[in-house]
This record gives structure tokens, C-alpha cells and sequence, in this order.
């Protein structure tokens, strides 16, 4: 199926059952659209979804930091090859205290450790040591899904977190991007949450590996199960003195898809971070045909983008948080 954006999908999960095979939607300003879905006998809508706290969420809750004297040898990989630093029996102890033990879909059902070792082993990228604290431990990935990997670690505060990019075979919306960690509690998270040195390294081997930074973006925490990464950023952001960034409108539209597709394949399989799903219900079809057909004119993109966050919100069971300011370094 093809979105009207022009993206391809490969997956639109199954319609929740609470929502209404139609929609009456009012439009008259869309890029401040509040649209009305609700009609006789509809139990639950989109216009459900509370608004937006005025503030920006709090920042992730992670627990359980590890002590800086397991961390201090990663220094000694400065400049050598993630290969290399697999072979040290200190760092694969340091893995599986860092990241959830749990079952994960990568071409086949594996632990999300065993997927990572596996990429940690593809074309590499030397092992870097930022401010003397943050280390990124990186791949540019291999044949197979497209895969490639980020470790990362901040030396002094014991922070672990890790990161996953490539194309599923499973069903789900792709390509897709996860972060780990098991210090992460949340169930629930936009980027903006996520520890910002961490995300500045993130978005740094985005960049190298030519990953996209827009995509089904997920979170796998403590508990090993997963969820959507809210995307947050606005990637019409810009100073007063700098032209709006070309194609940002049709970037925050496409985010604003990816959440809503990935936040559906989460609800129907229950957040199992090992999902497989194929399935397309004529609810969801039907849900974006009268979105697109209200969304038109001059403000098309930001009516869009407004009608689905809203449901993307009703699917997560909380209000998704408005962007605020632009990724780190820009946007490609």
C-alpha cells in the first residue's frame, strides 16, 4: 500500500476494535486542525487523546548505573575495531549487565544480545572516546537487513545504552531503528527524553552510517518488552536569521506516519520485542483515506500531522508531546 506521501508501507497493522469504521471530520483551519471523529456508538476516538502537557516531559528514569571502574578499560580501545574489543571477556560481562535480556526479532527470533554481538562483528567503525567519558562503540552494518549497531557509554556516570538499525522481515513498518538499555524504566518516551549526550552521539553515527533520522524509531527497557520512541524533534526548527530547512514539512509528516504505524504494530502484538505480524484491515485503510481527503489545500501537511498525533496518541495511551526545537546538527 502506498501512503499518500509517497512512502511506501509495508505493513498497516490491524485496526483497533474501538475504532469507528468512519470518521466525521470537521476542517477549517488544518494546520490548527482539532478534527470531530466521533459518531453514534463510537466508544473511544481520537479526540480522546488529552492535549499535550505545556511543558516538555521529564526526563527518562534510568536506575541502576554501573560503577566507573568496569567501564574505565573501554579507554584502551580508543582508535581499535569493535571486533577487537568483542574478543574481551570484561566487555561481553559489561553487555549483558547493560541491556535487556530478551528475545528479539532479527531475521529470526535471537536475544537482543546475541543480535547485537552479531552486528558488533560487521564492517566496523573505530571505537571513539568523546570528553573522556562518552564512548561510542559503532558499525557501519553488513549485507543482511541492512543491520548495524551503537554502543554507548559514559565512563563517569555509568550510563549504558545501546542501539539497533535495520530493515525487518517481520512485518512491522521499516526501516526501524530500537535503543536499549536495561537501566531505562519507562514505558513511555519521546527522543527529548532520552539522556542528550547520548542522542548527540546517536544522531552522530546516524549521520556516518547514513542512516535515515526519520523512521519507525522503537525503545526496549528493563523489562524487555517494547515501545514506540515518540518522535519529538521538529524538523522545521530553525533561527530567525536561516531559511526554513527544504522538505521539513513532508519530515515532520513522515515522522508523525512512522509513529502512528509503529505505535499500531506495538498494540497488536502487545509490545513483544520478538512481534511478527502481517496484517491489513480495512478500518486503518479507510482512516487514512478520509484523513488524506480532509487534509488538503495550502496547510495539507501540518492538518496531517496534527490529525495524526492525535491518534498516534490514543494508540500509546497517553498524549505524545508537541516537537520542540530541531534534531542535533540539523537534519540531511
Amino acid at each position: 500500500m502506498k501512503f499518500s506521501s509517497g512512502r511506501v508501507a509495508q505493513f498497516l497493522p490491524a485496526a483497533l476494535s474501538f475504532v469507528a469504521l468512519a470518521f466525521d471530520f470537521t476542517c477549517t483551519v488544518c494546520a490548527a486542525q482539532q478534527p470531530a471523529v466521533d459518531r453514534p456508538g463510537a466508544t473511544t476516538t481520537i479526540a480522546d487523546a488529552s492535549p499535550p502537557p505545556p511543558g516538555p516531559p521529564p526526563p527518562a528514569i534510568l536506575q541502576n548505573l554501573l560503577p566507573p571502574s568496569e567501564l574505565s578499560f573501554l579507554n584502551d580501545y580508543t582508535g581499535k575495531t569493535p571486533k577487537a574489543i568483542l574478543k574481551d571477556k570484561r566487555f561481553r560481562a559489561l553487555l549483558k549487565e547493560s541491556f535487556p535480556n530478551t528475545e528479539y526479532h532479527y531475521g529470526r527470533d535471537k536475544s537482543l544480545l546475541d543480535a547485537s554481538e552479531e552486528l558488533l562483528d560487521t564492517d566496523p567503525i573505530p571505537i571513539t572516546v568523546r570528553e573522556g567519558r562518552y564512548a561510542t562503540i559503532g558499525t557501519r552494518g553488513g549485507t543482511y537487513l541492512a543491520g548495524k549497531t551503537m554502543m554507548w557509554f559514559d565512563m563517569q556516570s555509568g550510563m549504558a545504552m545501546g542501539a539497533i538499525y535495520f530493515h525487518p522481515s517481520n512485518g512491522e513498518p521499516a526501516p526501524t531503528l530500537t535503543i536499549f538499555s536495561k537501566q531505562l524504566t519507562d514505558t513511555d518516551l519521546s527522543m527529548s527524553q532520552i539522556p542528550q549526550e547520548f542522542v548527540s552521539d546517536l544522531y552522530a553515527w546516524l549521520m556516518q552510517t547514513r542512516i535515515p533520522i526519520v523512521s519507525p524509531r522503537y525503545f526496549i527497557p528493563a523489562n524487555g518488552r517494547k515501545y514506540v520512541l515518540v518522535h519529538d524533534e521538529d524538523y522545521c526548527f530553525h533561527s530567525e536569521n536561516e531559511p526554513m530547512p527544504d522538505g521539513c514539512e513532508q519530515a515532520n509528516a513522515d515522522a508523525a506516519d512512522d509513529d502512528m504505524n509503529a505505535a499500531y504494530f506495538m498494540k497488536e502484538t502487545h509490545n513483544a520485542a520478538n512481534a511478527t505480524a502481517w496484517m491489513l484491515e480495512p478500518d486503518q485503510v479507510e482512516w487514512l483515506a478520509v484523513r488524506d481527503r480532509t487534509c488538503m489545500g495550502p496547510n495539507s501537511l501540518a492538518c496531517r500531522v496534527a490529525i495524526t498525533r492525535r491518534r498516534t496518541s490514543v494508540l500509546v495511551g497517553h498524549a505524545v508531546p508537541p516537537p520542540r526545537g530541531g534534531p542535533p546538527g540539523g537534519r540531511r
